[in-house]
């Protein structure tokens, strides 16, 4: 598996920087190094804690669950329903509400109060106009604090963490509560088991919110023109088994993690709160569930 990585990950960084580096300029040439740099750090880090998961590491998660999409059955769980902090796992929600109650195409003019939240990116700043969609990837792909807070102002930033609210009374998410679009607050919390609820439902509803999570290709420019990349900070992203998901941090949440990966041809959602180390804990669930399933083939 170590060796598919690596291979997946190759293939992926250097062709696409084979091909252009004839029509680039220096700049762009040194811009496209640093990004092949964090996508070895990444590479060597999947390596790393899929070693640990292939050695026994235990998971650390203080709550995991993971559940089969065809027909809702628990395979592996952890104090699923223990409430924790959500941390940026909350901007599922906030894509859930975004593309339900906001036109995509409607354009924002983005302001100093809106780009207040710690975590931003140079390519959203005062003055811009940007569509509700990609203030939607630049929150998914890169966990973009203040385009989730953003996104809050289409409908009125209060009226919007109501809905959030209301959607997760809708999906019987009985035991999680928002406070903001964006995690920062310690007190968005949640359940493994709620949060299968949600997954569930974007599954099922949204599909492209899970296609624009695994996204490695988002750009947009910044007040010059130059245009910048936003790092996927979804873990797996290099995996075609990764089908979408989020992941989060605060100190107060440790790592989080609300995902669905293909494992053994099921739909699997994984789920994990309050880990120290969110990779090795989804590459050892991962393989517990691959053994499981292997053993159950006729």
């Amino acid at each position: 598996m170590k060796c598919k990585i690596a291979l997946v990950l190759i293939l992926l960084l250097f062709l696409p920087f084979a091909a252009r580096a004839g029509e680039a300029s220096r700049e762009q040439i040194i811009q496209r190094v640093e990004i092949l740099k964090q996508e070895i750090e990444v590479l060597r880090s999947l390596l790393a804690n899929l070693g640990a998961a292939e050695r026994g590491a235990e998971i650390t998660a203080q709550s995991y669950l993971a559940i089969d999409l065809n027909d809702n059955a628990v395979l592996l769980k952890k104090s699923p329903n223990t409430a924790h902090s959500l941390a940026s796992v909350s901007k599922l929600m906030t894509a859930v509400v975004a593309s339900e109650e906001i036109d995509l195409e409607r354009k924002i003019t983005l302001t100093e109060e809106m780009l207040r939240p710690h975590g931003y990116s140079p390519s959203l700043y005062a003055g811009l106009s940007v569509s509700a969609e990609n203030l939607i990837k630049a929150s998914l792909i890169q966990s973009v604090n203040d385009a989730a807070e953003s996104l809050g102002y289409f409908t009125g930033k209060e009226n919007f963490v109501v809905l959030m609210n209301k959607k997760a009374e809708e999906l019987d998410m009985t035991s999680t509560v928002f406070y903001d679009p964006h995690g920062l607050n310690p007190d968005n919390r949640s359940t493994a088991q709620d949060l299968a609820k949600l997954l569930i439902y974007v599954y099922k509803n949204h599909p492209e919110l899970l296609s624009i999570s695994r996204d490695n290709n988002f750009w947009l420019p910044d007040q010059t023109g130059r245009l910048l990349k936003f790092r996927n900070m979804n873990d797996f992203y290099p995996f075609t088994s990764f089908i979408g998901g989020k992941t989060g941090y605060l100190p107060e949440a440790k790592k989080t993690f609300a995902s669905i990966f293909n494992i053994e041809d099921k739909k699997i959602a994984i789920i994990l709160l309050r880990s120290d180390n969110r990779q090795a804990d989804a590459f050892a669930v991962i393989k517990k569930l691959q053994q499981s399933l292997r053993s159950q083939e006729p």
